[in-house]
């Protein structure tokens, strides 16, 4: 009998497990890139364990283990913040991604009353920018991170915006 995804709301024991994906995930992006530094491979467990007692952590379950995550938190004029969505490299393209993104969504629109969604990427990511569109968003700007380093893409979507529809 096989084991079913669940998504639920992180707890603070979820930390280590999140940061481990976290930084799995991340290295094909740090290669893509050529910059180890990016701040999901720098992040601290004490910086993430703040990060779920002060934002939204959504994980993705396959019995006890994380497979996934994503992060978010809402701004003053209601702009839900949203980050760091990883799927473990052996779960990926079976839809977890977006079956994530709208579960955050759907938190912040509920309980934070959240107007705009806004989530950033890089430039070279194709498969996340893909999954963006995919799911209602759509670029709103580029600039420079902090290091000059890579040029990320800004994309938005207004709160309860539907996803588009696409046929394989």
């Amino acid at each position: 009998m096989g084991m079913s995804v669940t998504i639920s709301t992180a707890v603070e024991d979820d930390a280590e497990q999140i940061l481990k994906l976290q930084y799995l995930c991340y290295q094909s992006e740090a290669e893509l890139y050529g910059d180890y530094r990016i701040e999901p491979l720098t992040q601290t467990l004490e910086q993430l364990r703040a990060e779920l007692a002060t934002g939204y952590v959504v994980v993705a379950r396959l019995g006890d283990e994380v497979i996934g995550s994503v992060r978010a938190s809402v701004d003053a004029d209601s702009t839900a913040r949203i980050s760091k969505l990883c799927v473990h490299p052996r779960m990926r393209r079976h839809g977890l991604g977006g079956r994530l993104l709208a579960r955050i969504e759907e938190r912040l629109l509920a309980e934070r009353a959240a107007t705009r969604y806004r989530l950033f990427t890089g430039h070279r990511s194709e498969v996340s920018l893909r999954l963006y569109r995919k799911n209602g968003y759509a670029p709103v700007g580029t600039a420079l991170d902090a290091g000059d380093r890579i040029t990320v893409v800004t994309m938005e979507k207004e709160a309860g915006a539907q996803a588009y529809t696409t046929t394989a």
